[in-house]
């Protein structure tokens, strides 16, 4: 391990002795706000300063190891203890490593899930809505919950444009790698000659703001528009103007929401979307300032950028980013989303463990 990652540990043991001393003073309980901070950061602290602790012990019997190996009679005990020490130490320095990488604040959030069809026409709009419930189906797997906040229908039964609301804990952190642009190669079932068409969609995945970025949101930028709703709800959705069209004045953000009978379950649900998709901008600006940010995505971050190909004849799934391809695309299509995910996650945090080394 460098000795500049050691430092930094050193400064972490440090710094739990002096949260432990703050906590255990009177003055901090009269303060929740500042106890309840304070133990966050202890929370976050403690687990890393735990793994070297046993790391140290480790290399002590590592050392106590190398000095039998000078007695004949203790040699090969010594050999014995040493090897297995210093696979302990190696296995601790990796997860020690890991827990270092930098914190995605954003890993706790539900997300807002929006799909479009692109080029392809009414073939588009009905893998849109194919990919859609894709991604139901892997939150279903996962116990997480989705709601539709909006969704404009195409004559077939696609997706010109629907969002989705993804309620569960790891959302973000498991399904933010998704935005980008998804193409499939098929027959259409429009296509009389059975020939192949390629069509595309576009994928973003955006954290739900906080309440903090809510309010942050000036009533004076915003241009509220109600208009009647279209599509099946009965009477009463085509009788009531309870569809809501919200216009963002400074960004020219436009979302739409009709998908409940009240104008103001509309509103509210165009107002999240609204926060979410300006938070979502900011991170991404801020994440093209920030080189070192940069070196650890997967791709470059543009929704325009094709991450992912799905060819129907072939019955494969090819990640563009990573060269993943899994040769059992039904399965993907129904939510099976466990082993692309897992090597996303993988290969982005060995990015981030790159940019640690270099850092060091």
């Amino acid at each position: 391990m460098k000795q500049s990652i050691r430092d930094k540990l050193e400064r972490l043991v440090d710094r739990l002795g002096e949260l432990d001393h703050e906590l255990g003073g009177e003055d901090v309980a009269r303060d929740m706000n500042r106890y309840r901070d304070l133990s966050r950061e202890r929370a976050e602290i403690e687990p890393v300063t735990a793994l070297y602790r046993e790391l140290c012990r480790n290399e002590a019997d590592c050392a106590t190891a190398r000095e039998l190996l000078d007695d004949s009679e203790m040699r090969e005990l010594g050999e014995t203890e040493l090897a297995a020490g210093q696979a302990r130490c190696a296995g601790i320095e990796d997860a020690l490593q890991r827990a270092l990488l930098p914190h995605d604040p954003d890993d706790g959030r539900n997300i807002f899930l929006e799909v479009r069809a692109g080029a392809g026409g009414e073939e588009a709009a009905l893998f849109a809505a194919v990919l859609l419930r894709m991604y139901t189906r892997y939150a279903e797997r996962q116990g997480w919950k989705v709601e539709i906040v909006s969704a404009n229908e195409s004559g077939l039964g696609g997706y010109r444009e629907a969002i989705a609301r993804v309620v569960g804990a790891g959302a973000w952190s498991r399904l933010k790698f998704e935005s980008g642009g998804h193409r499939v190669q098929r027959i259409p079932v429009t296509e009389t000659q059975g020939r192949i068409h390629t069509s595309a969609c576009t994928v973003a995945v955006m954290p739900e703001a906080g309440e903090l970025e809510m309010l942050d949101i000036n009533p004076a930028d915003l241009r509220i528009d109600t208009f009647r709703a279209s599509g099946a709800g009965g009477q009463h959705i085509n009788k009531t103007d309870s569809a809501v069209r919200i216009t963002h004045l400074p960004t020219g953000l436009v979302v739409e929401c009709q998908a409940e009978r009240s104008q103001h379950s509309n509103k509210a649900r165009a107002l999240a979307v609204l926060a979410a998709r300006l938070h979502d901008a900011r991170v991404r600006e801020r994440q093209a300032q920030e080189a070192a940010t940069r070196r650890g995505l997967i791709g470059s971050g543009d929704r325009s950028e094709r991450i992912r190909t799905y060819n129907f004849p072939q019955g494969r799934m090819t990640d563009h980013r990573i060269n993943l391809t899994l040769y059992r695309l039904d399965a993907v299509m129904d939510g099976d989303l466990d082993e692309v995910v897992a090597a996303l996650m993988l290969e982005y945090q060995a990015g981030q463990l790159a940019a640690l080394a270099e850092e060091a």
